[in-house]
């Protein structure tokens, strides 16, 4: 399989041979159970389905636990699919753990993002305030022109303003796996990943 689910633990920094300090997120990794093994003939394309933490049966909803059901299964919190790697005989109940990964591997993570809520453009674009002497007023933190009125007489597309901030899918990729904790199901990866700690992070190879 390409990836597994997991949970961003936190931050701190481990020392390499040299004595260099690496700054690196802790991840906890899986275990995550095989749900459901799409295939090309019967979902049109080839993929696994995999679940992470479990999740009570009164806590289910109806249609997920009529899917969890039918491949005989126990629930599952999160669910998402990753490719599949091929002549892999892959069979729903099947778990897999951070041992997917090795020192050394280069993976891509995703997650959400922080949610800041509605904020201005200088702390959502680092824009500069304007001066706070010389006539000015109360407006140093506005956004300032936002286009010329007589042509084109209108604001466009794609214009930098005011609006929430955060709380999206950031995929970061190319991070360098520093360490993998067998014992703890947790992998050191080199650098930050998007989201706030306990949040889920997807993990791919």
């Amino acid at each position: 399989m390409r990836g597994l689910i997991g949970k961003k633990i936190g931050m701190t920094r481990v020392f390499n041979s040299s004595g260099n300090a690496i700054p690196v997120t802790v991840l906890e990794v899986g275990p995550c159970h095989v749900v459901q093994v799409k295939t090309l003939e019967n979902d049109g394309y080839d993929a696994v389905q995999v679940g992470y933490m479990d999740s009570k049966q009164k806590h289910t909803t109806k249609p997920l636990a009529g899917h969890f059901n039918k491949n005989n299964v126990k629930p599952a919190k999160v669910l998402a699919e990753f490719r599949q790697v091929p002549k892999f005989d892959y069979k729903p109940g099947q778990v897999f753990n951070v041992t997917l990964f090795n020192e050394g591997d280069f993976v891509s993570v995703s997650g959400k993002s922080k949610g800041r809520g509605f904020s201005g453009t200088i702390k959502k674009y680092s824009f500069s305030t304007q001066r706070k002497t010389h006539g000015q007023g109360d407006t140093h933190r506005h956004v300032g022109s936002i286009g010329a009125a007589s042509d084109p007489s209108r604001v466009f597309p794609g214009k930098k303003m005011p609006g929430r901030y955060g709380n999206k899918t950031v995929s970061i990729k190319d991070l360098e796996v520093i360490k993998v904790k067998k014992n703890k199901n947790q992998l050191l990866v080199k650098g930050s990943v998007p989201g706030s700690t306990n949040g889920i992070v997807y993990i791919t190879r």
